[in-house]
């Protein structure tokens, strides 16, 4: 068994603005990733062989983004608000279910 039962991990990447690229972290990935944590605690689903929420470097879909990743799952996301971030926590971090509408392929 692992340690987690699944993490979520936030791509928080800054990308310098000469890069001209899309980047999570414009698209306030990190308030989204520390309301993900606040939300996991509230329900009780935070611990070991639990759920961990992570957040990572450039996970390089930010045009698809702001994106997160549910392992061991492999589910990739994108999200719009808080709401979106609460279904994911709800749905599929304490449920099971992934969240379809906000899946990406």
């Amino acid at each position: 068994m692992s340690y987690f039962e699944r993490h979520i991990f936030f791509c928080l990447n800054q990308r310098d603005e000469a890069e001209q690229r899309a980047c999570c972290a414009n698209r306030d990935a990190r308030a989204m990733q520390q309301h993900a944590k606040q939300r996991v605690k509230q329900l009780g689903l935070s611990g070991p062989g639990k759920v961990r929420v992570n957040q990572a470097g450039c996970l390089d879909r930010c045009e698809q983004g702001p994106v997160a990743v549910v392992y061991p799952d492999a589910v990739w996301y994108t999200y719009f608000d808080s709401a979106d971030i609460d279904e994911i926590v709800e749905s599929h971090l304490r449920d099971g279910v992934p969240v379809e509408r906000l899946r990406l392929e």
